[in-house]
């Protein structure tokens, strides 16, 4: 399976993980210029931008761990084109989710971070 492939497959399976636990998905890789969101989903009146984040092997880090400043800039960027076009969510609190994924398709493992990060 490719890089772009195995990414898809976490992120959807990330997903419904976030959708179990009462999330609803508002829309899928967004990508704008600044940057890419993977999902951007409602958690009651709270917007969530959540970044999915696979490692095949822990010796590199978790997946959260690899979310640096840089990725972060990016988001926030992409954050802020999508609420512009989603004025009616603009005026709402948002945070920042990573989910760092592990284990196999059959035995997924999830670390879930709500509001991993300031924006500020």
């Amino acid at each position: 399976m490719t890089a772009r492939g195995t990414g898809a497959t976490w992120e959807s399976m990330a997903e419904a993980h976030l959708q179990k636990s009462g999330l609803c998905t508002l829309v899928r890789n967004f990508v704008c210029r600044l940057g890419e969101i993977d999902l951007v989903m409602a958690d009651r009146d709270c917007t969530v931008f959540v970044e999915v984040r696979f490692r095949h092997a822990a010796a590199h880090g978790d997946g959260a761990a690899s979310v640096g400043a840089g990725k972060r800039a990016k988001l926030l960027r992409a954050a802020q084109v999508w609420l512009l076009a989603h004025p009616h969510r603009a005026s709402q609190p948002c945070r920042f989710d990573v989910v760092g994924c592990s284990g196999t398709p059959q035995q997924p493992q999830f670390d879930w971070i709500r509001n991993a990060f300031e924006t500020c």
